[in-house]
Formats: structure tokens, sequence, C-alpha cells
């Protein structure tokens, strides 16, 4: 999957901070540094579904970040947070 470049509202940003303590940075990390890709589910337009990155940052921090993959090669994130123990054995067989 190529993606061109990250879409973070301001809405989303707030969220992940408070909610999730995720930084844009480290969301960042996550697509630079090869993540498995997971679909999850149709969007609600075509050619537009919700996807899951699982990977890590330069600290070693485990994250799992959903996103919608737009049409231009966009990502929108949705959220972020560090993966589950499942996620983790997952992403391990990588």
């Amino acid at each position: 999957m190529e993606i061109a470049d990250l879409i973070i509202t301001p809405e989303i940003l707030d969220k992940l901070i408070w909610k999730h303590n995720v930084t844009e940075s480290e969301v960042r990390q996550v697509f630079l540094d090869k993540p498995r890709y997971r679909f999850i589910e149709k969007g609600r337009y075509m050619g537009e579904h919700l996807y899951l990155a699982l990977g890590t940052t330069d600290a070693g921090r485990y994250l799992a970040v959903y996103f919608i993959y737009k049409k231009n090669k966009q990502a929108l994130i949705i959220t972020s947070r560090d993966m589950t123990e499942n996620e983790r054995r997952k992403y391990a067989k990588k």
C-alpha cells in the first residue's frame, strides 16, 4: 500500500494526545517504518476503506493506527493507540 501523505485533523490530534498519549510524530513514524496493514471494513465512499496499520516508533513503542485510505493515496487518521498483546504477536510474525 502506497501512502503519499497523512491527514490528521486538529480534533483527532487532540484526542490522540489526551486519550491515548500518542503524538503526531509517533503516528508518522509508524508509517515510515514499513507497517503491517490490515483491511478492517468498507468505507461509506467507494474506494475509501478503513485500515489498521501496526508498527513501531523510533523509541520502540508499538502502535495501532486506524485510518481511511483515500483515493488520492492519503491516509486520514481516525485514531491511534498502543497495540494489544494479540496485535503485538501478529506484528512480530511480520
